[in-house]
């Protein structure tokens, strides 16, 4: 046997030690580990008394939900002034009940897919086509793709600038994802779904970098569709995510929500939501997905929680209050899911959230609700650091 001579040797020594390198290194980037169980909101927060602006949350099954939004211009004009002081106060609100990780609320969105959609080229307004959507869910005139979508000048950079001057603490920001805003609108030009979702995704894109480019380090892509069609979103709907999120820096925390639906007014009982064992179906592809958290609701109906062992190295943002309802939980009952949920997850990749946006719940109950998530989340950090 010929014997392997010691330059040879140490050649293959230094290649073991850069594949080494490279594993961790690939590892250490999927792998993101955070402060112990951070709190954030997920995007909408109801609109001041004092904005005028219509709220897609004051009629979620409206048959015509763009409709007030052209109504409104016609009898406004520019109110950024007001929309940035409306910004301001849902931000400090956040922090001063201790949320670590705020969003902007969304104020200034009469709608969060429609707002985005104003800001992209090949979609008319003033065409409106009835359509089914939300696995026939919801029936609505929706504005209708008639040419290529591209993305116009960006805007979020400002949203994003507005809000994180009042707050050290890092402002998220919400864009409605590509599968989302698909089945929002009707198709009278791609007539493919996939083909759809790659030109959104692509636009997305260009807003998402321009928002890291403006400071933004945490950038949230909502596609509760992924809860009704997850066969879709296997098929094309994540590879659309990563697609959103390319060239992105590895210090920018990409999430994807997925919620399971909104009732029509605040504490209905029994409202159509998606079946939550799509978590599952999706868990897999998610956790090896170029996403760095994942966003999901437990609190309305709760997931068993085996769901977060399928989650080997993407964070979890987990649903622990009520949207939809305007009892108020408990700072115990709040720290008792969470220690559910450790069991099955480590508290460097669990973030604690509302399920969704809280547009339909008052100012009172939102602080409150928010409050004691936040006293729940530092009470168990605190025991963990005695362990």
């Amino acid at each position: 046997m010929k014997r392997i001579s010691p330059v040879n040797t140490i050649i293959i020594a230094i290649i073991i030690v850069i594949l080494n390198i490279v594993h961790n290194a690939i590892a250490s980037r999927h792998t993101l580990k955070i402060k112990p169980l951070l709190t954030t909101t997920v995007g909408a927060f109801p609109k001041p008394d004092y904005v005028s602006l219509p709220d897609w949350f004051d009629n979620l099954k409206n048959i015509e939900p763009s409709k007030a939004y052209e109504q409104y211009l016609q009898t406004h004009i520019d109110n950024q002034k007001i929309l940035d002081r409306a910004t301001s106060t849902v931000v400090l609100d956040q922090v001063q009940v201790g949320i670590d990780i705020p969003t902007d609320g969304e104020v200034r969105r009469e709608n969060y897919i429609y707002y985005h959609c104003r800001h992209l080229n090949g979609i008319d307004f003033s065409r409106l086509t009835k359509k089914v959507m939300r696995n026939g869910t919801w029936e609505a005139l929706v504005p209708t793709i008639t040419g290529p979508i591209k993305a116009q000048a960006s805007f979020l950079p400002r949203d994003f600038q507005v809000a994180q001057q009042v707050t050290t603490h890092p402002i998220k920001i919400t864009i409605p994802g590509p599968m989302t805003i698909a089945d929002s609108l009707a198709d009278a030009y791609y007539e493919d779904e996939e083909k759809l979702g790659a030109a959104l995704a692509a636009a997305l894109n260009q807003e998402i970098l321009a928002l890291v480019q403006a400071g933004c380090r945490w950038i949230q892509i909502d596609e509760p569709v992924f809860a009704r069609y997850p066969d879709k979103a296997l098929r094309f709907g994540i590879k659309h995510i990563e697609r959103c999120f390319n060239n992105i820096p590895d210090h920018i925390t990409s999430i994807i929500h997925i919620c399971c639906g909104y009732p029509t007014k605040v504490d209905q009982e029994n409202y159509p939501k998606a079946n939550p064992a799509t978590y599952y179906t999706l868990a897999k592809t998610l956790d090896n997905a170029a996403i760095k958290a994942v966003s999901i609701e437990d609190a309305h109906r709760h997931n068993d929680l085996t769901l977060l062992e399928h989650f080997h190295h993407t964070i979890v943002i987990l649903g622990v209050i009520d949207i939809s309802q305007t009892r108020i939980e408990s700072v115990e009952e709040i720290e008792k899911h969470i220690r559910e949920a450790l069991q099955h997850i480590d508290a460097d990749r669990l973030m604690l959230a509302p399920d969704c946006g809280l547009g339909l719940l008052s100012h009172t109950v939102i602080l409150a609700k928010l409050s004691n998530m936040t006293q729940a989340a530092h009470a168990v950090r605190k025991q963990l650091a005695t362990i």
